[in-house]
């Protein structure tokens, strides 16, 4: 199945149990409009998890209304999936293009960072600076540890963070990204490191959902706080 048809599946699904649709905003004071407005929720997060550009919301309301209405589509098949195929050209040329971009970026940063006071760079190409020392034996790939951590791309965008949330993470060092692996195993319990994990290291030419592109460099606040096993 064509990668954007899964909106537009939901959407044809949802929609023959949508209630009519008002031009101005509705109260949401009424059972049914709230269900609705439910409905549409539930579209919309499959929208833009589908991550489509300049998605045109007049228009998948138009659809709705015709379909509850009982009018003939307005346009056909053909057209319809012609315009899946354009919009799935369009959005992989992007993704593409910031995948080049940021690898020359990304390459560009960890060359000058390495020469930077206090920056190891180990074979792999991982980097990391220490901020505390800590003590003890390192974890092994096979152990459990607890960390708090908070994950940048190298805009200084946040795209997650177990230090806001409050509540430190716990899961098998083998379990999580090979930066992640090797950083963990040359720390011990207490320390604070700050680290960046080369795209290859962390998650490639894929990207990882919405929030991290393809062949982005990693940067992390990550503080050991023991080996659980």
């Amino acid at each position: 199945m064509h990668r954007f048809t899964s909106a537009l599946v939901l959407t044809v699904a949802l929609s023959a149990a949508a209630p009519t649709m008002a031009q101005d905003a509705p109260a949401l004071d009424t059972v049914e409009a709230r269900v609705a407005y439910g409905i549409g929720l539930q579209i919309g997060q499959q929208l833009a998890s589908q991550g489509i550009p300049d998605f045109d919301v007049d228009a998948l309301a138009l659809a709705i209304q015709d379909r509850l209405d009982g009018t003939a589509p307005r346009l056909a098949d053909a057209d319809i999936q012609a315009a899946f195929a354009a919009l799935s050209a369009k959005a992989e040329e992007q993704a593409q293009a910031r995948g080049e971009t940021a690898l020359a970026e990304g390459n560009t940063f960890l060359e000058a960072n390495r020469d930077e006071d206090g920056v190891i760079t180990t074979e792999s190409g991982l980097q990391y600076k220490v901020i505390e020392e800590g003590s003890g034996e390192s974890p092994a790939a096979t152990d459990t540890v607890t960390v708090h951590y908070e994950g940048r791309l190298l805009t200084g965008t946040v795209f997650d963070s177990s230090i806001d949330r409050g509540t430190p993470a716990s899961f098998p060092v083998n379990g999580v990204i090979r930066g992640w692996q090797e950083a963990l195993q040359l720390m011990k319990p207490g320390a604070t490191w700050e680290v960046w994990i080369p795209s290859e290291a962390a998650y490639g030419t894929q990207g990882a959902g919405q929030s991290i592109g393809p062949n982005e460099v990693l940067n992390f606040t990550i503080e050991l706080i023991s080996i659980d096993s």
